[in-house]
């Protein structure tokens, strides 16, 4: 009989094993990875493309032609394009990024024949009606202008464009931006960017060599798009960091963001701060929430992030506390980074953090989109899976006096810009 005062052993995750793309060419040149797999009759399509021709005049021309690129075509309206996809079952989403823009469609394989048209329109002949453009300027202008009274939205904004300028990472976006925005600017961005040579797709479901034809013989032929295009290139240097106080006398709550320019996955040590940074605010049993919420009471939440873009990474660590408590919460803050820096880890919390980590992983690899999803981060990153193998390895033989030495090597508090809304 179970005996139910007693823990469920624990055990450390022994091995985690990813399904990898087969890698096939239509007709046009554009690649296509499939993650061939699971029992439906689903499929996930993702049409992948890098961001160009950044203007910082025009900060808002990619997400813009990214968010209107199924609002109508030369033949359909974004009303009959939306009947379309709904009458198959199908779904359409956009998504932006800093780094790559993706048209995706989620249908089932049946119908695979007859949706894939209305996206091969949709990637050929959009042509961001000023009716639909209009509607979007008034919901973005109306959002931002919501969004700009809030305050850790305030401290996310003023802390990007701090570390990286006015570039497609931290371009300080306010409601002039949107008045600027024009029809024939989004019709130049989609020639330029929405091509066979800057697209890559990514397959994920049940997917076999029946409907790899069907996308090679819908999408493979017939793209026009070719206007001039250069990718996005930044590059950034690190530099003193700065303390930004935007003051708020009503405020009840204080938002704080801090950080600084960091590495990117690309670099050796990229797994083992991953590592030290779920012991300092990654999960809900790290260091920060422990002292900085469950201890001291002086917020619902904080966190601390390892980001990695294209052409920079970067650490932060975010949360929002009781206005009258900022300047102390502060202080705990720098004092935990502090000891990361000079006393080592007990074992049995780094057992804690490898558990977790290696359970996260495991947990992420549900199907076959969160596999694709996988791909994707070592692909746009110019790696293979030998990341994965490296980072399962980092995770379990890490020692403290490692974590120690990447604290001292990449917290440094003196260098982070911290950026301060509400009150102090």
């Amino acid at each position: 009989m179970l005996n139910r005062t007693l823990a469920p052993e624990s055990k450390q995750v022994d091995e985690i094993s990813f399904i990898e793309p087969l890698k096939q060419t239509l007709d046009n040149g554009i690649p296509v990875f499939t993650i061939n797999a699971g029992q439906q009759e689903l499929v996930r399509i993702e049409f992948i493309f890098e961001n160009v021709n950044w203007d910082p005049a025009k900060p808002l021309q990619a997400v813009a032609a990214n968010h209107l690129i199924n609002n109508g075509t030369a033949q359909l309206t974004a009303m009959e394009i939306a009947d379309k996809v709904d009458y198959y079952g199908a779904f359409l989403q956009t998504e932006y990024g800093a780094d790559q823009s993706s048209l995706k469609l989620y249908t089932l394989n049946k119908h695979l024949a007859s949706v894939l048209p209305i996206l091969h329109a949709i990637l050929n002949e959009s042509i961001f009606p000023d009716q639909e453009l209009g509607i979007f300027i008034q919901n973005q202008k109306q959002s931002l202008q919501v969004n700009l009274q809030k305050n850790d939205f305030l401290a996310k904004k003023d802390f990007a464009n701090a570390l990286f300028g006015e570039t497609t990472y931290g371009s300080n976006i306010g409601p002039a931006d949107y008045d600027e925005l024009n029809r024939l600017d989004l019709l130049h961005y989609f020639k330029a960017a929405y091509k066979p040579g800057n697209c890559t797709i990514i397959v994920a479901g049940k997917f076999e060599d029946t409907e790899f034809r069907t996308l090679n013989q819908i999408m493979g032929r017939g793209w026009d798009n070719n206007d001039a295009a250069e990718i996005n290139k930044f590059i950034f240097d690190n530099r003193a960091g700065s303390d930004i106080f935007i003051e708020k006398p009503d405020a009840i709550q204080s938002a704080i963001r801090m950080g600084a320019l960091a590495i990117t996955r690309s670099h050796a040590d990229f797994p083992g701060l991953q590592v030290l940074n779920c012991l300092l605010g990654g999960y809900f049993g790290s260091r920060l929430m422990a002292n900085i919420r469950e201890d001291k009471g002086y917020t619902y939440g904080i966190g601390s992030a390892v980001s990695s873009l294209k052409d920079a990474g970067y650490f932060f660590l975010a949360t929002e506390v009781g206005a009258d408590v900022c300047q102390l919460a502060l202080i705990e803050i720098e004092k935990e980074i502090g000891l990361l820096k000079t006393e080592l880890v007990g074992d049995e919390e780094l057992d804690l953090v490898r558990n977790y980590m290696l359970g996260a992983m495991l947990g992420s690899l549900e199907n076959a989109f969160s596999h694709a999803d996988k791909f994707k981060n070592v692909y746009f990153s110019g790696l293979d899976y030998s990341y994965y193998d490296n980072y399962i390895k980092t995770v379990k033989i890490i020692s403290a006096e490692q974590l120690k030495d990447l604290a001292n090597r990449y917290l440094n508090t003196s260098d982070f810009t911290k950026v301060v809304v509400g009150k102090m």
